[in-house]
C-alpha cells in the first residue's frame, strides 16, 4: 500500500511533498539472502512508510562489492531514495572517516541532496569524548538542530534513544531511537527497530537531512557486517 501523491508544494523540493503531511518515519530493511545465509555482504534496501504502514520512499545503497566487504561499517556509501513512481528524489551521500573519538579533524558527516545535486542540508558529527553528538545543518551549512545520544550507545536489553534538540538544547524537537526487538532477534539476525519523530511543522529540508542522519547513526552504532537486517520504527513523545 502506498500514500497517495500529495500536490506540488511551492518552495519545496520536488518529492518531498510527501514529508510535508508526516510527523513520523518508519523505515524497513529488506532481508538480503545472502547476507543471511553466507554473511556475504549486499548492498541494504529500506522501504520508508508513514504511521499507517503506507510506503513513502524506497532506499538502496549503491556501493561496489569490495567497499561492501572490506570497509564494513566504516565504508562510505551513496543512498538513493526513490519516490513510488520510481523517480530518484533524494540521495544520501556519506565520504570515508575514520570513527576514532580521539581524532577530531575526521569526524562523521553526511550530505543530503533533493533533488540529486542539490545539497539541502548535513550531519556533521561533534568532537565530545563522551557523548555520540551531531549538529544538523542547512543547504548554507548553518547550524539548525543538535542531536546527543547516551555515553553508552548499546542496545543489550533496551532502548537506546538520541534526542533532536534544539541548537541551545533547552527544547527537545524530535527523536531518533533504536527499540529492542527481543534476545533472539537481536543476537541471531540484527534486526534493528529505529525511528524518526519531529514536528508537523518543521522545515520539510530539515526532515529530509534527519532522515538521512538516521542512517549515520545506524551504520556508525549498529551495523553489523554480515548481519544487517532492520526493522525501523516508531516512538511517541
Amino acid at each position: 500500500m502506498w500514500m497517495p501523491a500529495p500536490p506540488a508544494i511551492p518552495n519545496c523540493p520536488p518529492g518531498l511533498e510527501y514529508l510535508t503531511q508526516i510527523d513520523q518515519i518508519i523505515v524497513h530493511q529488506q532481508i538480503e539472502v545472502l547476507e543471511l545465509i553466507f554473511g556475504f555482504e549486499t548492498n541494504n534496501k529500506y522501504e520508508i512508510k508513514n504511521a499507517m504502514g503506507q510506503r513513502v520512499y524506497f532506499a538502496a545503497e549503491d556501493n561496489d562489492c569490495c567497499t561492501l566487504n572490506c570497509c564494513g561499517t566504516l565504508r562510505p556509501f551513496r543512498i538513493k531514495i526513490f519516490d513510488n513512481m520510481g523517480l530518484q528524489v533524494m540521495e544520501l551521500q556519506r565520504p570515508c572517516r575514520c570513527d576514532c573519538c580521539c581524532c577530531p579533524c575526521c569526524l562523521q558527516e553526511l550530505e543530503v541532496h533533493a533533488p540529486p545535486g542539490n545539497p539541502i542540508g548535513y550531519v556533521q558529527q561533534l568532537w565530545d569524548p563522551c557523548l555520540p553528538e551531531f549538529v544538523v545543518q542547512n543547504e548554507a551549512r548553518q547550524d539548525v538542530l543538535k542531536i546527543i545520544g547516551p555515553c553508552i550507545v548499546c542496545s543489550c536489553f533496551g532502548d537506546v534513544n538520541f534526542e533532536v534538540l534544539s541548537l541551545d538544547e533547552r527544547q527537545v524537537v524530535g527523536r531518533i531511537g533504536k527499540h529492542w526487538t527481543g534476545l533472539l532477534k537481536e543476537f541471531f539476525t540484527d534486526v534493528d527497530n529505529f525511528g524518526i519523530q519531529f514536528p508537523m511543522d518543521l522545515d520539510v529540508k530539515m526532515k529530509a537531512v534527519m532522515l538521512g542522519a538516521c542512517f549515520l547513526i545506524d551504520y556508525m552504532f549498529f551495523e553489523s557486517t554480515g548481519q544487517q537486517t532492520a526493522d525501523f520504527g516508531v516512538w511517541d513523545f
